[in-house]
């Protein structure tokens, strides 16, 4: 992976065709990080992405802590692993608002920065992305499933807790609009719940260590559209930093991390990876990837 000198105004355009409503010193700041986001793609050698839930509102998925999000309208703390193990009631109230989440997540496409990603880690400029989505649009975009690291799980999965029978989201989603309140393993009739994690549930061992291990080795961390409070995940990126790795972090708010990177982009993440993308294109047009 060759480092690429970048020298391009073409992102300028691109920009401000994408967001019209920005003030041109505000666009041309934004321009500028991404141009130098862009020379730091092309000097590392182990970048990773870091993605929350800032990457997929663009495609639509709401932010559930947002002021209009999902735990605006439903009680988090109803919704713990020791709550859906706990009791029928508990799963029940657990299916009742995946009734009303999950289409959201089915029908969303991949966005700009999901596209992003993929096509850098395509032309050899991406190692791997660590995220807390659950959506599965990384790999709809193209990245490879064993480059996307899922610590929050992923909503798309299920899998019995007795038998250990996997099935897709979509088999139980089926049985909840023919009126079964708490679906069943289609095997063993046992507890079934979706590869996700709870509140008060552990994250997934291999998927932390991996992460920390990608994290260890990273010359680049690139945080997108994540605030950085809910730990453990919001680690990764620290680990990261103090091991030696470049930060950047692109998010609309300020985060905990932001007086230890690099670099701090104020916008969304869509927009500047688009502008990214855009100037290691004009600078080299050829994919490294293959």
């Amino acid at each position: 992976m060759s480092s690429t000198p970048i020298d391009t105004d073409r992102s300028t355009s691109a920009m401000a065709h994408a967001r019209p409503d920005l003030a041109a010193p505000a666009l041309e700041e934004t321009v500028a990080a991404a141009r130098q986001l862009a020379q730091l793609f092309a000097e590392a050698r182990a970048a990773v992405a870091f993605t929350g839930a800032g990457v997929s509102t663009e495609s639509g998925i709401p932010d559930f802590r947002s002021p209009d999000g999902v735990w605006a309208r439903f009680d988090p703390r109803e919704f713990t692993y020791q709550n859906f193990m706990g009791s029928h009631e508990g799963r029940r109230r657990y299916w009742a608002l995946g009734r009303v989440t999950y289409p959201i997540i089915r029908a969303a496409a991949p966005g700009p920065a999901h596209l992003a990603l993929a096509e850098l880690h395509r032309r050899g400029r991406l190692a791997c992305c660590i995220t807390q989505n659950i959506d599965g649009l990384h790999q709809r975009a193209g990245l490879p499933d064993d480059l996307v690291i899922e610590l929050h799980g992923n909503a798309t999965r299920a899998r019995c807790l007795e038998c250990d029978f996997a099935c897709s989201r979509d088999l139980l989603h089926g049985r909840l609009e023919e009126g079964i309140d708490v679906p069943e393993c289609p095997a063993c009739g046992g507890i079934v719940k979706p590869h996700t994690i709870l509140f008060g549930e552990a994250l997934p061992r291999t998927a932390v260590q991996e992460a920390e291990r990608r994290a260890a080795a990273a010359d680049l961390c690139v945080v997108l559209g994540s605030s950085l409070v809910v730990y453990p995940a919001a680690y990764v990126p620290r680990q990261a930093r103090r091991a030696g790795a470049r930060l950047v972090i692109v998010n609309l708010e300020p985060t905990p991390l932001d007086r230890e990177a690099d670099l701090v982009i104020r916008a969304r993440a869509g927009l500047v990876m688009s502008a990214v993308l855009e100037v290691l294109t004009s600078a080299d047009p050829s994919p490294q990837g293959g």
